[in-house]
């Protein structure tokens, strides 16, 4: 399974965030191109301990299943719920984006394992380091694949 702890995994996805453009259509989802993107920064940013979110009850009492699931191989579904802390509604710049989450992930490349956080996922509770690498990079595929590339 890949894995931002992967250098090759982490080029990759630059390499794809580098085709977005801003006339890349979603495939699903509300928010916009850019505004995935500000998405996928905030969770980072929780990530590399940051930000902090609560736990929710729903993910104390359902979160171990979710995980079992978004651990998995299979990709990420479309239409995934999201968390309400990391929904982004204001507008935001394509290229600052992209650029804040490119920053992010060399910085947790470059970090490694030591560099994330020991806080829990707010809905799937306690995960290792290399959980969070996995399911990070499972959630940029999935916005990538929500807008084509």
């Amino acid at each position: 399974m890949r894995s931002l702890c992967e250098p090759a995994a982490a080029s990759e996805l630059k390499e794809r965030m580098s085709k977005l453009q801003p006339e890349s259509q979603r495939q699903w989802g509300k928010m916009s191109l850019a505004q995935a993107l500000a998405h996928c920064s905030e969770q980072m940013e929780m990530v590399l301990g940051r930000k902090f979110t609560p736990r929710s009850l729903m993910g104390r009492v359902f979160g171990r299943f979710a995980k079992a699931k978004l651990l998995s191989e299979e990709p990420m579904p479309r239409d995934m719920p999201t968390d309400k802390n990391f929904v982004v509604n204001d507008e935001r710049d394509l290229g600052s984006e992209r650029d804040r989450l490119r920053t992010l992930i060399d910085e947790f490349v470059v970090g490694g394992p030591a560099g994330c956080t020991k806080h829990p996922h707010s809905f799937m509770g306690p995960m290792t380091p290399n959980e969070w690498a996995t399911l990070m990079y499972k959630h940029f595929d999935h916005h990538l694949r929500q807008f084509g590339v």
